[in-house]
């Protein structure tokens, strides 16, 4: 491990599955820990001896949000960048070779030259958030693999699955309880899930994972919050040739939530559902009609977090959403 130097304002982590690469700003020395908790444990130890202004990690599909999460709950300020912006400053700069400590140098001198904006306390209940839901959709997935294997088991290892279902099951109850209680944290989040609930059809679950996956709901247009969920059909047309209109990109954990939420609301929300009708009875098919609903769906949802305004049929036909 280096010697910390206490002129070094700026921290970088180059990060990767199994090795986090340090640097300091201003200096060239470079020390490696684990990717594990005793790693972190160290690479906590060192800075916050140091204190400095500012810890740029840089994002690596997930491997570094146990580091940023130790870092935030100490009271740290911590940035998460895109890989391509430390690449753009090594190009501009003339620094082409590429290892982890190179990387780990160049993501110190990018924090030190850049300075970008440190993650807020909420950004850090977002990171939370989405991590609670990851495993209890995991959970879930588990629990309805081996209730489907009930049926094909061997008579011999039902006590067995069964035994594992009602553990799964109460660790899914552990998950819901820990997603209320950090929900509770955040007045704002707090106030937005009963405005999402409000709408028939949607859960609590879908309100979470609306909040946890899409921040800039409330905040953004329709046309730009529909396609930010990959929702806004797009033509396939050349020359003469006119394809049929289709959805693609955007946030599939959002399209999966909003689908199962539109299941439901054609059947009991009279918005939704008049709009479903209305497509069916056109010759649309299910896919198309549910879509669209989709997309109904997430442009009222929006509005009602932009307004701070509860669920109410009238409201929203004055609103021009109802047609």
């Amino acid at each position: 491990m280096t010697t910390i130097r206490a002129e070094s304002e700026f921290v970088g982590i180059d990060v990767g599955k199994d090795w986090l690469d340090i640097a300091l700003s201003g200096s060239q020395a470079v020390w490696r820990e684990s990717n594990n908790e005793a790693g972190i444990a160290a690479i906590l130890t060192c800075v916050k001896a140091l204190q400095p202004q500012l810890i740029v990690v840089e994002a690596s599909g997930g491997y570094e949000q146990r580091l940023v999460q130790t870092l935030l709950l100490n009271n740290l300020a911590v940035a998460v960048v895109n890989p391509t912006r430390v690449r753009a400053l090594a190009k501009a700069t003339g620094k082409l070779a590429k290892t982890d400590a190179i990387d780990a140098r160049l993501i110190a001198e990018y924090a030190a030259k850049v300075q970008p904006e440190a993650l807020t306390p909420k950004d850090a209940c977002e990171i939370r958030l989405k991590a609670l839901i990851t495993r209890r959709e995991q959970l879930v997935e588990m629990r309805t693999a081996e209730q489907n294997r009930l049926g094909t088991v061997d008579a011999s290892m039902h006590a067995d699955v069964r035994e594992h279902i009602e553990w799964l099951s109460r660790r899914i109850k552990e998950m819901d309880a820990a997603i209320q209680e950090l929900i509770h944290t955040l007045p704002e989040w707090e106030e937005q899930v009963k405005i999402l609930e409000s709408m028939k059809g949607v859960g609590f679950m879908t309100a979470v994972t609306l909040l946890a996956e899409m921040p800039e709901i409330g905040r953004l247009p329709r046309q730009k919050i529909a396609a930010l969920a990959g929702l806004v059909p797009f033509n396939r047309d050349s020359g003469k040739k006119r394809g049929k209109r289709r959805i693609f990109g955007g946030r599939k954990g959002i399209r999966r939530v909003l689908y199962m939420a539109c299941l439901s609301a054609v059947k009991h929300n009279p918005v939704i559902r008049s709009l479903y009708l209305r497509l069916l009875s056109k010759g649309k098919a299910f896919k198309v009609a549910i879509t669209a609903c989709m997309r109904k769906m997430l442009v009222i949802l929006n509005a009602m977090v932009r307004d701070r305004t509860y669920w109410r049929p009238p409201l929203v036909a004055e609103h021009g959403f109802a047609s």
